[in-house]
């Protein structure tokens, strides 16, 4: 475990030991919480019931935000002809299948990339770069669609993606600290939403296990994961 610093310690002992917070106390508390000097990331942190070794039991999706991350997402769309043109329309920050050789050059200077399915021969050759990094266009996701405009339209607006990783966690930002206790707390409930409707038919028992929520460098903030146990 790394080495915290005086803040962060500090900041821990105020957190009650042994107590579960209501979405909208746990929110507040993490904004009281926030010591830095940047406007620090607000994330939510997931403990399921589900064992990602098993195909069935893999837990991911994507919503759309109320009130977005706070965050500028640059979006890449790998597209020709009117996708090209849907894209640029949409507020594509990048245009065009030549970023395809860019990208192979070491290009990286994107958060999203979406595409058109017939331009998936290209784009599945940059694989070995872009899957690593979680950044492979999926139709799971909706970013290998013929209907790129709205899903470039979503992603700036405020769409996420998220995956359980192989120790059966989900994390993800739902703001920043300078967001009001009422859009951070729409927000996860947004977030919250989308897990309980992914809950796989093969998991078994409870679900939902912990949630907190956290800033960038502050300590974790439990929540009443109760209120999502749908056993």
């Amino acid at each position: 475990m790394p080495k915290r610093g005086k803040k962060y310690r500090e900041a821990e002992t105020r957190v009650p030991q042994d107590e579960l917070f209501a979405p909208n106390r746990a929110v507040s508390f993490v904004r009281e919480l926030s010591f830095a000097n940047f406007d620090e990331t607000v994330e939510v942190s997931i403990r399921l019931g589900v064992d990602p070794r098993h195909a069935d039991q893999i837990v991911r999706g994507t919503v759309v935000l109320p009130h977005g991350t706070g965050k500028s997402i640059r979006v890449l769309a790998i597209a020709q002809g009117d996708g090209a043109r849907e894209a640029e329309e949409a507020g594509a920050d990048y245009v065009g299948p030549e970023y395809v050789q860019k990208i192979k050059d070491g290009w990286l200077d994107f958060d999203v990339v979406v595409t058109t399915p017939d331009m998936m021969g290209q784009v599945g050759q940059l694989g070995r770069v872009l899957g690593p990094r979680g950044l492979m266009p999926t139709p799971k996701a909706g970013t290998v669609t013929m209907n790129v405009g709205q899903a470039i339209r979503e992603i700036k607006a405020g769409k996420i993606e998220y995956r359980v990783d192989r120790t059966g966690n989900v994390h993800a930002p739902i703001g920043k600290v300078s967001f009001s206790e009422e859009q951070l707390e729409e927000n996860f409930r947004a977030f919250m939403d989308s897990i309980v409707r992914q809950r796989p038919s093969a998991a078994k028992g409870q679900y939902v296990r912990t949630v907190a929520v956290s800033s960038t460098m502050g300590p974790g903030v439990p929540v009443d994961h109760n209120l999502y146990r749908r056993n």
